[in-house]
């Protein structure tokens, strides 16, 4: 349920209004606009009594929400949600660039691509320490080593961090990772939901395999609910009948998400397509499409990569990309204010 206050409304008024419903055990979601105010109730809101809040003169009208997730809901929210993590801001109208590799394999690989990215427009450097692979004999990252590189990494350049982590008893090592990764074979992993949910750090979640939208941000109403706001989604490709490509890039998430939630919206074109060449053509896309960021897997040398090298771009084409992406996000923007 949404109550949207009138404008002159008198805050004793207005604070009769919130003890009167945290006294029915509603838990309550404020969010403030330059002309209005809302007040989101979240739980079993089945007793409260629809008219007798709009009698109120502080109100001007009441409305149910149908859909199950509340927090992450734009109806809730009207205003984009931004991230703000060290210099990086995500949402808000910039094109966030996130890149690294895959996973990390040394420190000389990790600070290299760490440098040569940062110099070509990202502000978040991506690595993986933990990852979770198919086959249980494939390369499963280097673990607590793989995060101290990262830190080291950022230490040389100063760009934030993000890793994925899969367990809960992984956490305590993340503690100085900025944003923390929810890979898509854990979007629905609740009781890791749960717990970052605890965090006061930005998670970005990927959408799982097969997920539906309102799966997919159920997911983030978990964390939400636990009292992080912080969440990032991320479209990563799903699984259809296609073959070509390791998945399928959904690009009609970015305009969907958009009407359905006030979350930033993060694409990742390297897992989408698994194929070099085609993170270039869907980096564009999901660009014009109003993409809040990208998440682009770059290694000094692909061919000799422990994970996902066919994906992987080299710095060279990186710089390229990234130059691409930043022009075609500034010409979309004047295009849409003119």
């Amino acid at each position: 349920m949404i109550i949207k206050l009138r404008s002159n409304a008198e805050q004793a008024q207005v604070e009769q209004l919130i003890n009167w419903l945290e006294g029915q055990g509603i838990q309550l979601y404020f969010s403030e606009g330059d002309t209005y105010s809302i007040i989101g109730l979240v739980g079993d809101t089945s007793r409260v009594d629809i008219e007798l809040i709009e009698a109120l003169e502080i109100v001007e009208s009441v409305t149910r929400i149908q859909e199950p997730f509340k927090n992450a809901n734009r109806k809730f929210h009207p205003d984009d949600t931004v991230i703000h993590v060290g210099d990086a801001t995500i949402g808000g109208g910039t094109l966030t660039l996130i890149a690294g590799p895959c996973s990390v394999e040394n420190e000389a690989q990790i600070t290299e691509v760490a440098q040569r990215v940062k110099a070509a427009g990202a502000t978040i450097l991506r690595g993986g320490a933990f990852k979770p692979r198919t086959s249980p004999y494939s390369f499963q990252g280097m673990g607590a080593e793989g995060i101290d590189l990262l830190l080291k990494a950022k230490a040389a350049t100063g760009l934030p961090i993000i890793s994925e982590v899969m367990d809960i008893s992984q956490l305590p090592l993340f503690a100085d990772v900025d944003i923390l990764q929810i890979g898509a074979r854990n979007m629905q992993n609740f009781n890791l939901l749960k717990e970052v949910g605890k965090m006061d750090k930005p998670v970005l979640l990927k959408r799982g395999l097969c997920a539906t939208y309102e799966e997919w941000l159920m997911s983030a109403e978990y964390i939400m609910a636990g009292g992080n706001k912080n969440v990032i989604l991320c479209e990563r490709g799903i699984r259809t009948f296609e073959t070509k490509t390791r998945n399928t890039l959904d690009i009609s998430a970015v305009p969907m998400l958009r009407e359905l939630t006030h979350l930033p919206i993060v694409i990742d074109p390297s897992h989408a397509a698994g194929i070099r060449r085609m993170v270039r053509p869907l980096s564009m896309a999901a660009v014009a499409a109003g993409a809040d960021g990208l998440m682009i897997e770059v290694h000094n040398d692909p061919e000799r990569a422990k994970c996902d090298g066919p994906q992987c771009l080299r710095p060279d084409t990186f710089d390229e990309v990234a130059a691409d992406a930043l022009k075609l996000h500034d010409f979309c923007k004047k295009e849409l204010h003119q």
